[in-house]
């Protein structure tokens, strides 16, 4: 299956694009995207400084084992993002310190994972970016197979291998790859907007009238006769 490396031809997936949709942030990807790829509230940075974006690197795992975890890491490419399918299952750390060290060496710019991970402070100390259900001491197995590179269901969204994930203290969003140049050009222009309203709203303008908000409110009797 193509990756996103192996499609920076044909509508500029890459290293600038990547690094716009990071910029530009879950929330205003999220909306741009119309709505989609938003990941369930409960995988969250484990440190609120956290962000991270780049193509997907799927893994599905077992409950309690990380086998295929360690294959990935292997397999990955500079600038990957490992998503990993745990089920959801948070009484084991699936990821801890030592996985950590291995990323990094292999240039894998973050992890996304449906499970818990440990040795939180010495990921935080590392500078690796890590978004997660929980986070448990206890130890998995390396023994069932699982898959690498193929879909999963993370945090209730399907990710494919290569689409782009972006995360940020808001979160976690996944831009399906054929349309990343799109999402990334709606989100500039509602980023526009976004500054322009907040321009608006400095100058003392209401929100009720830059939304178009006053003749539904009113409607509804909640604005009284004025």
């Amino acid at each position: 299956m193509e990756r996103a490396a192996d499609l920076e031809g044909a509508c500029g997936i890459g290293p600038e694009l990547i690094q716009a949709l990071l910029q530009l942030g879950t929330a205003t990807v999220y909306e741009a995207a119309g709505g989609r790829g938003a990941m369930e509230a409960a995988i969250k940075p484990i440190a609120a400084w956290m962000r991270v974006a780049g193509p997907a690197l799927t893994v599905q795992c077992p409950p309690a084992d990380n086998l295929m975890i360690h294959l990935a890491v292997a397999l990955a490419r500079p600038g990957d993002v490992l998503v990993v399918d745990a089920g959801g299952h948070t009484e084991a750390g699936y990821w801890g310190e030592i996985l950590t060290v291995a990323a990094q060496a292999q240039g894998i710019v973050g992890l996304v994972i449906d499970g818990a991970v440990r040795d939180v402070e010495g990921i935080e100390a590392r500078g690796f970016p890590v978004f997660a259900r929980g986070i448990s001491m206890r130890s998995t197995n390396k023994s069932r197979p699982g898959q690498v590179n193929q879909p999963v269901r993370v945090g209730g969204v399907w990710v494919h291998p290569g689409d782009i994930v972006v995360g940020d203290r808001d979160g976690v969003v996944v831009v399906r790859q054929g349309e990343a140049c799109r999402v990334r050009d709606a989100a500039m222009r509602r980023a526009e907007l976004e500054q322009q309203i907040l321009g608006r709203l400095a100058r003392g303008e209401l929100t009720i009238d830059i939304l178009g908000l006053r003749e539904r409110l009113g409607g509804l009797g909640l604005l009284g006769d004025g």
